[in-house]
Formats: C-alpha cells, structure tokens, sequence
C-alpha cells in the first residue's frame, strides 16, 4: 500500500513563499512521474504541476507559472514543490500524487493514484 505524507503548509502572507513536501512510501518512486494538486473550498481537486520520473521534464498551469517550481528527490522518495510570490487564490489543500507521465509531457496533470494523503493546507492572506 502506497502511503504519503505531505508537509510544509501553513500561514503566508501575500507575497510570501512556502516550500511544500511530499515523501512517499510503498512503492518505487523514481519509476513514477509525480505531481501537486490543490483544492479550495467548493472547488474541484486541480492539477497544478507535474514532474516526469527524473525530474528533466516538468510541467506548471500557467495561475502559478513563474511562481511555483516542482522538483524531487529520488533518493530520498521525496517532491518538492517550492511556491513564491504567494496569492491569496493559492489558499487550498494541497495533495502530491503519482501521474500519468506521457499526459504530464504534454501539458496534462491527472492522477492515478488510488491512496491520497492528507494534504497540507497553505493559506494566504492579503
């Protein structure tokens, strides 16, 4: 059983940065591409950004290009997803989960992962 454990959440203020953690366990992490997903309150789980399996390729929604940047260690089972110049739209839950790796090539972000983590909630006020 696959299980996954994000950190780094918490308070921000507009303008501020957070760096995100996720380590998973239960399976062979680098033959997977991995990605982040958020949802806020009434909204719908959304991708954000999306990594291939060695990290050479990468792929971020344009709401958060030139802000948030994805990265991982293979070594250490562990995403990273480092977020800058935070917006109070950012506020959300944010989930990491294995991905699709030819979608996330081409601009996609969908999960196939069936055990979701908790999440770690980032909030950021005005």
């Amino acid at each position: 059983q696959v299980q996954v454990d994000e950190s780094g959440g918490g308070f921000a203020q507009a303008g501020g940065s957070l760096r995100l953690s996720c380590i998973m366990s239960g399976l062979t992490f680098d033959d997977y591409a991995m990605g982040w997903f958020r949802q806020a309150p009434g909204n719908e789980r959304e991708g954000v950004s999306c990594i291939n399996w060695n990290g050479a390729n990468a792929y971020v929604i344009p709401d958060v290009r030139g802000r948030f940047t994805i990265s991982r260690d293979n070594a250490k089972n562990t995403l990273f997803l480092q977020m800058n110049m935070l917006k109070p739209r950012d506020t959300a839950m944010y989930y990491c989960a294995t991905v699709q790796s030819q979608l996330c090539l081409n601009g996609r972000i969908e999960a196939n992962m069936k055990d979701w983590g908790r999440g770690t909630q980032v909030t950021v006020s005005s």
